[in-house]
């Protein structure tokens, strides 16, 4: 990426990186202590006041684990990667991974920092959703069980029980989740698949 940015996209810079910063949950004070950027500087950086250069965003990329690119809005010219776009909902982050219209659903869903502990609010909805924990602790409630899943765990349940998503900690969670559609369920094969002959029931 050459040194010197478009002024055509300079002004979309400091929204993007606000959305962001948002996104993740922090704070600029959060994010000065893992730069070394100044408050001060990350504040008018997103504001526009200040210009955005090579030495602010790169430290930004590591943090948001995002392409330079994609901080600036260049144009995706020759790349071969597929480009999903984030939804928000519930304060929460979903990336679409498949784009079936039926079947099941996958997401990389991330729950941001939660500085206070929140009180479950549990939903239902029709479906049976199964999720791998990637990175932090997920406290999980369904119905009356109050569960908490590290990183490596995976979980399996019927959404038309109460159910409520959350971080164990206050860290940020991130996990993928299968969702399947009028019960539809994902099936884990844990071995070798040994048939059984019909009527060898006894």
């Amino acid at each position: 990426m050459d040194r010197k940015l478009d002024n055509d996209v300079l002004d979309a810079v400091g929204p993007r990186l606000r959305a962001l910063r948002r996104d993740r949950g922090l704070t600029l004070a959060d994010l000065a202590a893992s730069t070394g950027v100044s408050e001060s500087s990350l504040s008018r950086l997103e504001s526009g006041q200040r210009r955005p250069s090579l030495e602010l965003l790169l430290p930004l990329a590591r943090i948001y684990d995002v392409p330079l690119d994609d901080l600036v809005g260049a144009p995706r010219t020759g790349d071969p990667r597929i480009h999903l776009k984030p939804i928000r909902r519930f304060g929460m982050t979903f990336v679409p991974l498949s784009r079936q219209p039926g079947g099941v659903h996958a997401f990389k869903m991330i729950i941001p920092a939660q500085p206070e502990r929140l009180e479950p609010t549990p939903q239902t909805h029709e479906g049976f959703e199964w999720l791998y924990v990637l990175d932090g602790r997920l406290r999980l409630v369904i119905g009356e069980r109050d569960l908490v899943v590290p990183p490596g765990e995976a979980v399996e349940f019927d959404t038309s029980l109460p159910h409520w998503l959350g971080s164990a900690d206050g860290g940020v969670v991130e996990l993928l989740i299968l969702f399947g559609l009028q019960g539809v369920r994902a099936h884990v094969r844990t071995g070798p698949h040994r048939s059984s002959r019909a009527g060898s029931r006894r």
